[in-house]
């Protein structure tokens, strides 16, 4: 049995099942959190619920038993739910705080435990700090049945799937949307937004909207790479003109335009910011991770809103949007918060957003993407996940923090950030980022450029240059 240190990394902690994310583990960090509560709380209530991942009903059911145990009365979601329906759950229930047993994007032999707090979006890294700190080597795992618990008053069971459709109803015209010239196609990868959308939109062609814990082998991430088919299937079908994807426990986004060419999440933060501000006038800061193009600041600059940079993990954006006003809070991977809803990424309420934005303009998408050009230029980023162990990862980023790295390939730089990661400002206007995952053996580099072949070929040098 493994008892090492637990440690959270950007967002929750996530293990590879049966190796660490185990039954026991999962009771010694419920045991931490229930601690916690009680330091704050004589009567704490949690919200709980899991994913489609393998597991999720024993690892939230694990969770549940050890609050419940420990005096913390336990709201415990029916079926699989995302996470943004339990950040909705925990805020329209009044409760301390939420638990989602999920790994996000991670690959299926991942499991996660995410914390959200009572403001209805992640827990502040010093509340997720405080929670690791009492973790115990042991745990009693309480034996009684679930049915005990609920006899206690200690457990309730609650349908978050519908309570977020009722508060979607209410944010959008969907008799509008269904309307819509403009077809939609959505791809759940196998994830928690599959009946969402089925349920809100059903004349949408859907893809991978059925119950598979092991995503079909492939990480549920919704990155070009991993959604060809989704993009095949816009490009060949003349009336869809519009590619929605979320991941594993729907908080992100990715986006096709109707010629099947993906829209990342720095698109669609600009789209994000386009829409709401000049077509919606709302105002407010916008917050965004130390991953996402500098264009962001180029179109704030034009509208004269106010940008702040955080390090990446949404819960530094959500931290922000609780005490100030913020328009639009977005990272790189596909995590995007706005105004008038919960301080939490929501991919199924962004793409909502983009597809009311479709359909009250009369505008496609490559046409809101132009609009936003207009502006900021043309560019296009990319990613690579290395794939390497964690000492050849660390060696790599030691030597770029000690300043090891004057060019790559034939990019030169001008100026570096360290913000989170190592940042080099190229003089092309592109930029290249250095960062190491918290939870998985790889490496991210992340490039900018001014076109795609361009951006490749800035992907390719950096490689040649660090491996």
């Amino acid at each position: 049995m493994t008892t090492d240190k637990i440690k959270f990394g950007t967002d929750g902690w996530r293990a590879i099942i049966a190796l660490d994310f185990t039954v026991y583990n999962v009771g010694r960090v419920s045991k931490g959190l229930a601690d916690w509560l009680k330091q704050k709380n004589d009567k704490p209530s949690v919200v709980v619920g899991h994913d489609c991942r393998f597991g999720g009903q024993l690892f939230s059911e694990a969770t549940a038993k050890v609050l419940c145990a420990n005096g913390v009365k336990v709201l415990l979601a029916k079926g699989f739910i995302s996470t943004p329906m339990i950040s909705l759950g925990v805020l329209q229930l009044k409760a301390d705080q939420g638990v989602v047993i999920t790994a996000s994007h991670n690959p299926p032999s991942y499991n996660g435990y995410k914390l959200k707090g009572a403001h209805g979006g992640p827990s502040s890294p010093k509340d997720i700090a405080a929670v690791e700190a009492l973790i115990p080597v042991e745990v009693d795992m309480p034996t009684q049945p679930l049915d005990y618990w609920e006899q206690q008053g200690l457990l309730q069971y609650i349908d978050l799937e519908d309570m977020y459709v009722e508060y979607l109803q209410g944010k959008f015209d969907f008799d509008a949307l269904r309307k819509s010239p403009f077809k939609m196609a959505y791809d759940a990868m196998y994830g928690a937004g599959q009946n969402v959308v089925r349920r809100l939109l059903p004349g949408t062609v859907l893809l991978h909207c059925d119950d598979n814990p092991g995503f079909h082998g492939q990480a549920p991430e919704p990155l070009d790479k991993n959604l060809k088919e989704l993009s095949n299937t816009v490009a060949t079908t003349p009336e869809i003109k519009i590619g929605l994807a979320t991941d594993g426990d729907a908080d992100r986004i990715g986006l096709y335009d109707g010629y099947g060419n993906f829209v990342d999440a720095h698109n669609i933060i600009l789209l994000l910011i386009n829409y709401l501000h000049k077509y919606k006038g709302m105002t407010g800061k916008v917050v965004i991770a130390f991953s996402v193009t500098d264009r962001v600041k180029r179109l704030c600059a034009h509208f004269g809103l106010p940008v702040e940079v955080t390090p990446i993990g949404f819960k530094y954006i959500s931290e922000i949007m609780v005490h100030d006003d913020v328009l639009v809070g977005g990272e790189e991977s596909g995590g995007i918060a706005v105004k008038g809803h919960i301080p939490e990424r929501d991919g199924i309420y962004d793409g909502l957003l983009i597809y009311e934005f479709m359909t009250k303009t009369g505008k496609t998408l490559k046409e809101l993407c132009d609009e936003i050009y207009a502006i900021t230029g043309h560019f296009y980023y990319d990613r690579n996940d290395l794939q390497i162990d964690n000492d050849k990862k660390n060696a790599i980023i030691k030597k770029a923090e000690a300043g090891g790295y004057t060019k790559f390939g034939n990019y030169t730089f001008n100026s570096v950030e360290t913000t989170d990661g190592i940042k080099y400002h190229l003089d092309n206007g592109g930029w290249i980022m250095l960062r190491a995952s918290g939870t998985e053996p790889l490496l991210r580099v992340y490039a900018e450029g001014n076109s795609k072949a361009e951006t490749l070929d800035i992907l390719e040098d950096v490689k040649q240059t660090i491996l």
